[in-house]
């Protein structure tokens, strides 16, 4: 099933999409957290600190919004208030191992390096990812009428990509290759997350 049918079917039922906001508001949270465990213990950038609290922004945002279709609804991010939760909970930490042995393979990096280079490319590829799902989603939200918004999200998104990118020119003059092949990684289990939230719903 495409993300478009997916996501018009998830915003059609309150229950789905409430568990649909507070997965979103998960893997942000996630997200925030990874961005937090790749921090050097002394040398932590201002963008980095950014960084990490506007994905953690989002993560409460996502879940503040669940209250303008049912304020009882998913308290928690237990599995039974999350859409596909294995696939969910699973989808980030592997995407930042296979980038880890990428990079490990391809630049034989180790310790801090090697997380804050999984952190650029992991980061750039959801950065890449959520450019094109909130937009997708928010247009089902306008379609449905729906009181919920990710605006504020999506105009956020856009600038931590363009952050993102500034800082992968800095990283290697090869960078675009590499990007391109973690795009390729990410794809293949953004695709396995959507066929099961796409059973989820059914």
């Amino acid at each position: 099933m495409q993300i478009n049918n997916v996501l018009t079917k998830i915003v059609s039922d309150n229950l789905m999409h409430a568990k649909w906001l507070n997965t979103l508001s998960y893997m942000e949270n996630a997200g925030a957290k990874k961005i937090s465990a790749s921090e050097h213990k002394e040398s932590v950038t201002l963008l980095i600190l950014k960084h990490a609290a506007e994905e953690h922004r989002h993560a409460y945002y996502l879940k503040k919004q669940i209250a303008k279709i049912d304020d009882s609804m998913c308290k928690t991010y237990s599995n039974d208030e999350l859409l596909a939760p294995n696939h969910t909970k699973f989808y980030l930490n592997a995407l930042d191992v296979e980038v880890c042995r990428y990079l490990k393979k391809h630049f034989n990096l180790s310790g801090y390096e090697l997380k804050f280079a999984a952190y650029l490319f992991v980061t750039y590829a959801i950065e890449v990812r959520a450019d094109e799902l909130y937009p997708i989603y928010q247009s089902a939200l306008d379609e449905a009428k729906s009181k919920v918004n990710v605006k504020s999200i999506i105009l956020e998104e856009e600038g931590h990509l363009a952050e993102m990118l500034h800082q992968l020119h800095h990283f290697s003059t090869d960078w675009e290759q590499h990007a391109k092949n973690v795009i390729e990684i990410e794809q293949n289990m953004f695709q396995n997350w959507i066929e099961s939230l796409a059973k989820d719903i059914n």
